[in-house]
């Protein structure tokens, strides 16, 4: 439960928490943002899966507080280590944990945004992962996550010439490519929706692509200097909000919201 790929085998990493990075940052900051205006204070945020503090790091220089679940002792000494390096370490709690049983690392309704990333394709029961997460969340607050995206993974085996890995993935209920799959789901817009549709009291507000292009982008274009940096924020910027374009990203991102 440690961090996430995604289908090249790249780390998934979270950036500081600026308007100009991804689509997903600027969602997470805006959320940020409202529970300032809501609440007068700092944000609680629960990273479930957490890992090394990819995302909880910069939430904490962001100035949240920030509690990071995870069942790895390592990922979380590394979280400690890279939380003192950044001068946040006060802002940042790790706990020892798993998504099966959250109810008992962390308290019902304790945080104002709780993140799910990399984390609903890799545990056993995703509905009960959706539920454990929306039971951490303190009603009018936030849950996102960040799940790989099904059609990307038969495009990226696709084109990588693993065709009969690509045809598993298009065919199979969950998206796997056969037993060897780490992965145990990946999701598409449809069925995202569903799942976070089953729990009930989630009402989806947000539901976007991440790496819809980016993802797509040939190494040698990616050492092209800022301006072709620019240019491709700006373009997925445009192709994260466009629904045609959802189902061939890497990821797929949605933020729902607690209703009681």
């Amino acid at each position: 439960m440690s961090g996430a790929t995604d289908e090249a085998g790249q780390m998934v990493t979270a950036p500081g928490l600026t308007p100009g990075e991804s689509p997903v940052h600027r969602a997470i900051a805006g959320e940020l943002a409202a529970i300032r205006a809501r609440t007068g204070a700092a944000p609680r945020v629960l990273d479930v899966g957490g890992g090394s503090g990819a995302w909880a790091v910069p939430l904490a220089l962001a100035g949240s507080a920030v509690t990071v679940v995870d069942n790895s002792p390592n990922a979380l000494a590394a979280l400690q280590r890279r939380a003192r390096e950044a001068g946040v370490a006060s802002l940042v709690t790790p706990v020892q944990g798993d998504a099966d049983a959250l109810a008992d690392a962390v308290p019902d309704a304790g945080a104002d945004l709780v993140l799910g990333h990399g984390l609903l394709e890799v545990v056993d029961d995703a509905a009960a992962a959706v539920a454990a997460l929306r039971a951490a969340t303190a009603p009018g607050g936030a849950v996102s996550v960040l799940v790989a995206g099904r059609f990307a993974a038969v495009l990226a085996r696709t084109v990588g010439g693993r065709l009969a890995e690509a045809r598993a993935v298009l065919t199979d209920p969950d998206g796997r490519y056969g037993p060897a799959d780490a992965v145990r789901r990946r999701l598409d817009g449809a069925s995202l929706r569903a799942l976070l549709a089953a729990d009930g009291a989630l009402t989806l507000e947000l539901l976007q692509g991440d790496g819809v292009l980016e993802g797509w982008v040939p190494g040698a274009m990616r050492d092209g200097g800022p301006a072709v940096g620019r240019a491709m924020a700006e373009l997925e910027t445009l192709a994260a909000a466009e629904p045609a374009m959802l189902d061939v990203a890497v990821r797929l991102h949605a933020l729902a919201r607690r209703s009681s």
